[in-house]
């Protein structure tokens, strides 16, 4: 069966591709690139940057644009579901939701509606396990975004390894960051052919625990 994954660049696409890659003939990536950072559904730091990862697993990506506005974001997702219908015949979508009802609610329906299958492979998984079999499978994934209590500048930039997974312990954040706590970014996993690395990058912070790492450059390496 042919499937698309909805893709942000951040830790829970990539994941749930790798999850599904030999249940699923995957054909394509669908990402949507909010023109505003407070996107109800869809992640927004250093969007831009997707089509280097899309490079890296050799896999077309289909971009739609999207104003974030609550329900024009899935008229927006379904124009480019339609268009995967259309280019790739995909019968399924996989998406990276992990706890969170809006989003994964949304999609079953829009999927329904245009009879393909929704899959979410990390549905309701344990964080910290989530995290830890992250870092088994050899992913490199940053943190590019905060926006939690006891989070500072200082997590910008940090790779999800074991420290980081006892630092978010004891902070009591949500390790798998479901609800904004925090935005990720992966610069290699077992299916890119090449990894990325970031050349230029600026923290940028809203307050003592909001903030941001804006990549500047990459290159595939």
């Amino acid at each position: 069966m042919k499937a698309a994954v909805l893709f942000s660049g951040g830790k829970d696409s990539c994941f749930s591709l790798h999850k599904e890659r030999n249940n699923y003939e995957i054909v394509c990536l669908i990402s949507l690139f909010p023109e505003k950072s407070d996107s109800y559904m869809f992640h927004f730091p250093n969007v831009k940057f997707i089509k280097y990862q899309a490079k890296a697993l050799n896999l077309p990506l289909i971009i739609q644009k999207t104003k974030a506005e609550k329900e024009k974001e899935l008229k927006d997702l379904e124009i480019a579901i339609k268009k995967a219908i259309k280019e790739y015949k995909i019968e399924a979508l996989i998406s990276g939701a992990l706890a969170s009802s809006y989003q994964k609610t949304r999609i079953d329906d829009l999927c329904k509606k245009l009879k393909i299958k929704s899959i979410a492979p990390l549905w309701h998984i344990n964080p910290e396990n989530y995290l830890k079999e992250l870092i088994k499978n050899k992913f490199d994934v940053i943190i590019t975004g905060i926006a939690a209590d006891g989070l500072n500048e200082s997590f910008l930039g940090r790779k999800i390894d074991e420290k980081l997974i006892q630092d978010l312990k004891k902070l009591k954040i949500h390790m798998g960051f479901e609800g904004g706590e925090a935005e990720t970014f992966v610069l290699n996993c077992p299916l890119f052919n090449k990894r990325i690395e970031i050349l230029k990058s600026e923290k940028i912070m809203e307050n003592d625990c909001t903030g941001r790492l804006e990549i500047k450059k990459i290159k595939l390496i």
